[in-house]
């Protein structure tokens, strides 16, 4: 066997661009090829789609259209396929693609997993002692009153390996972690034993690179201008070696970069602490090199793994209560005060606020002074109503609205299309955390289930890896000048759960010694002063230059239900940068 093994991505989300799969394939050679199509949020779309459409759905159905295209090609070149668009219902997605691989002719073993779905027994889970609780409240599952529409484990890559080594071509997941489908077959190519963790860490950090699609090829990146072309921009490639470093490359004439920086951000993204959890292994970003190889190629090695933690992680979603949101554009002068006109007429009509479980209200001032357009005399009065009781929204609440027409204050317009919630009830995701001896993967192919067992019931011994402290350059003092954070510093952002991220990265080590100084949460906080109410908490990782500030409870009940204008934080980091701060003269100099 060759001492590599080239795993691709061609999905980064549910939606994501559907020639991808097919370009992959054509565009170079590769030995695997993954898509990534589930979030905490997709599972909840997955269940809308069996209420509406019967119980044998629940998959992500435009992963067929790309099997359609790529299933001859794959058999052809013995390229693997390995994906997560099983989503809720593994069997039935593994049952068409079977027929489609019939239709085809083509002879390829398709392999599907389950197991992960707690949904039925969550009460006898809770039975058995297991809280299930809220990952960032602490409330007890059991104590929430509120109603599981899904509820599964986040299994690791020992399935998928399982599946491989019994000759599986093309294996269909249920609710894997993100870097599980990079891990399983890294861990097939090498046959890699379950301790051998700095190895594993390496194949979880490649995944949790790749994950995402192109955003690792200039997607999303702070630093676009530096992307030669955002046309075609590639899907990535991670060539993994047999200690677990690998290089980050893309086929060649497509657009996007490759880089240290657009690495690092994507490195950055969806985290928390250094210590990136899996269950299989933990990895410590804070070990890793990362180094550029040549034009777009990136290695990474170094990575440093420990034992994972004795729990699975489990998406829970539940049945939220009922939500109307309404958007109005208020025009001209006394914007506030035209706000608090509005306010008080629509809850007048409707009866009070107090009626009410929850009213959130934002005023977003798009306003500009002296505007030169129409347009720029609106700002946005978001109204988000709460209810347990249905017959409060709906048509009724609309239609009070509707009555402040010609009786209320010039020049507000209903904004109809900008509502997102129309009076239904809301997906609530609850992360919460369940004993692995309670967790067992089955890998379903042909006739054969094996039962596959999580590390964390194998007795092995503990290993644990902490990193020494490391000393930081103190900042130079000096002159200043007044920049923007964005000009200096790199930013990637991201949800996770009810929580958000915002990373940060340097180029220099001058402009970190700065960054790593000056950046404190109080200094981001007063930066950013609509994250003050939120508990922040700071991480470090000096040997990418980063920084990552974790702000939780920012989301309140996941990307489903909250009111903010980026349900899901992808803007945040772009904000920070749009922020006007003092930095020294002799760092700024270096950009001109």
């Amino acid at each position: 066997m060759n001492e590599t093994i080239r795993i691709a991505n061609c999905s980064g989300y549910y939606g994501d661009r559907l020639d991808a799969a097919r370009e992959m394939i054509e565009g170079g050679p590769i030995d695997v090829l993954t898509g990534d199509y589930l979030a905490e949020l997709t599972m909840g779309i997955l269940y809308g789609q069996k209420q509406a459409r019967g119980e044998a759905m629940g998959y992500v159905g435009t992963f067929l259209k790309q099997l359609e295209e790529i299933a001859r090609s794959c058999a052809e070149k013995n390229i693997k396929i390995v994906v997560n668009a099983g989503g809720l219902n593994p069997k039935s997605m593994a049952d068409e693609v079977q027929k489609i691989l019939d239709a085809q002719g083509v002879k390829s073993k398709v392999a599907y997993i389950d197991g992960d779905d707690l949904t039925p027994c969550l009460g006898e889970l809770g039975a058995g002692g297991e809280a299930l609780a809220n990952i960032d409240t602490g409330q007890a599952f059991s104590t929430a009153d509120q109603t599981a529409v899904t509820a599964n484990v986040y299994f690791g890559g020992w399935g998928i390996k399982e599946a491989l080594d019994q000759g599986a071509d093309i294996v269909i997941c249920p609710r894997v972690t993100d870097a599980a489908l990079v891990i399983g077959p890294a861990a097939w190519k090498f046959n890699w034993k379950r301790n051998d963790y700095d190895a594993l860490a390496g194949a979880l950090t490649a995944g949790h690179i790749i994950e995402c699609g192109a955003q690792c090829c200039g997607g999303n990146y702070s630093f676009f201008q530096e992307v030669p072309s955002f046309r075609n921009v590639g899907y990535p490639v991670a060539e993994i070696e047999r200690d677990g470093s690998f290089t980050i490359s893309k086929h060649p004439g497509t657009g996007g970069l490759i880089s240290t920086g657009t690495i690092t951000a994507q490195l950055l993204y969806e985290i928390s602490s250094p210590a990136y959890v899996n269950p299989d292994v933990i990895a410590h970003f804070d070990t890793l090199k990362i180094e550029q190889a040549g034009p777009d190629r990136v290695r990474v090695s170094g990575v440093r793994g420990s034992s994972p933690p004795p729990t699975h992680k489990v998406c829970i979603n539940t049945v939220g209560p009922y939500q109307q949101s309404l958007d109005v554009l208020l025009t001209g002068l006394d914007i506030e005060k035209k706000a608090e006109v509005f306010l008080g007429a629509v809850f007048h009509n409707l009866g009070g606020r107090e009626q009410f479980d929850r009213v959130d209200v934002q005023l977003l001032h798009t306003e500009h002074e002296n505007p030169a357009a129409n347009e720029l005399a609106s700002a946005t009065l978001r109204i988000l109503v709460t209810a347990k009781d249905p017959k409060k929204l709906g048509r009724l609440f609309s239609a009070k609205v509707t009555e402040l027409g010609l009786a209320n204050i010039p020049g507000n317009i209903t904004a109809g299309a900008a509502n997102r919630f129309d009076g239904g009830r809301t997906i609530v995701h609850w992360p919460a955390l369940i004993d692995s001896r309670k967790v067992t993967e089955r890998v379903h192919l042909g006739d054969t289930v094996t039962e596959v067992l999580p590390t964390q019931r194998l007795d092995l011994e503990p290993i644990h890896y902490q990193r020494l402290p490391e000393a930081i350059a103190p900042a130079s003092g000096g002159e200043t000048q007044t920049i923007h954070f964005g000009r200096l510093f790199g930013t990637r952002s991201g949800d996770k759960g009810g929580n958000a991220n915002v990373g940060v990265w340097a180029k220099t080590d001058a402009a970190y010694g700065f960054l790593h100084s000056w950046l404190t949460v109080d200094e981001f906080k007063r930066l950013c002063p609509d994250m003050a109410a939120y508990p922040v908490e700071r991480f470090e990782m000096p040997n990418m230059r980063s920084l990552n500030f974790y702000i939780k409870g920012i989301l309140g009940g996941g990307a489903a239900s909250n009111n903010r204008i980026d349900r899901q934080a992808k803007s945040l980091g772009e904000y920070l940068g749009a922020k006007l701060i003092e930095a020294p003269t002799s760092l700024v100099a270096k950009l001109s």
